[in-house]
């Protein structure tokens, strides 16, 4: 007589039965219950014995212990206690996971020890933008992303100068990093089933200054002033500056001269400007 297995095999599935949990949508936890996209998302990060490995949103640990197979350290970060259970049975079999209980838009990821290396992760829809500029300012030891986030804050932080979708996170991103949309993953695969597709965004940071002009003081101008820009997208570059005061004691004309530098018209919004122009932008008004 053949003997049936009770319940679901998938581990997602297995431990949301038998740990009793139920998804927190207030904190957008969507958990990854497919296999195959486990698979796709670790060989995307192309992770090998030396790497440290970040991973935001840990949920039940399906993702956390594929990495913890093949990276030298993995550094969990996950908000909700109510999670203990099911995150220790992923991962107390792996001596090179640290889990650290906390919000992880105010938890100090500069002193994860040792330094992550790469950020792995299915990121909790809520904060998926923020989080990724955060490790880009802050964490300059991290070279590669492979995050799953909802479509729109992907194609958002791909997005190309003068499309609708270019903005902020675009441009902030772009400066540091090479980003790419890897591919659509369905709203099917997740539990519970969000009401956005998602998609896989891969991006490693440019090398030498390219990669660090997000960070100091010189970073922190920087920054201020690409917010500053787009803080007024239907006015013109030189009217949002003024009007958010991203460029204090630079007059409208001074604006408009450089945009003329950069081959621009000098009526021109932020749009229209890729974002070197924007780092160059910041040298010309800086000077």
């Amino acid at each position: 007589m053949s003997v049936v297995a009770e319940g679901p095999v998938q581990p997602t599935l297995r431990r949301l039965r038998e740990f009793g949990i139920r998804p927190e949508r207030d904190l957008g936890q969507n958990f990854l219950a497919d296999s195959n996209i486990l698979g796709v998302i670790e060989r995307a990060a192309e992770l090998d014995p030396e790497d440290v490995v970040l991973e935001v949103g840990g949920g039940v640990g399906v993702l956390s212990e594929r990495l913890a197979e093949t990276a030298g350290h993995v550094h969990v970060v996950e908000i909700d206690r109510r999670l203990e259970q099911a995150l220790a049975d992923a991962t107390d079999g792996h001596r090179n996971v640290t889990v650290h209980w906390g919000d992880a838009m105010t938890l100090d990821l500069a002193a994860l020890d040792p330094a992550p290396q790469k950020v792995v992760a299915n990121l909790p829809y809520g904060i998926a933008a923020g989080l990724l500029l955060r490790t880009i300012e802050e964490l300059p030891s991290v070279r590669a992303w492979v995050a799953m986030a909802q479509r729109e804050v992907g194609e958002r932080l791909a997005a190309a100068p003068a499309t609708p979708a270019y903005g902020t996170p675009s441009v902030l991103a772009q400066l540091a990093c090479e980003v790419r949309v890897l591919r659509a993953i369905p709203r099917t695969v997740f539990v519970p089933v969000p009401n956005v597709d998602a998609v896989l965004v891969g991006m490693r940071r440019r090398p030498g200054a390219a990669g660090a002009c997000l960070q100091g003081a010189d970073g922190r101008a920087l920054r201020a002033l690409v917010n500053g820009a787009f803080s007024h997208r239907r006015k013109t570059l030189a009217g949002s500056l003024a009007l958010s005061g991203a460029a204090p004691g630079v007059p409208r004309e001074r604006v408009r001269a450089a945009l003329l530098e950069l081959g621009q018209p000098s009526d021109a919004r932020a749009e229209r400007l890729a974002p070197e122009q924007f780092r160059v932008l910041a040298e010309l008004l800086a000077a």
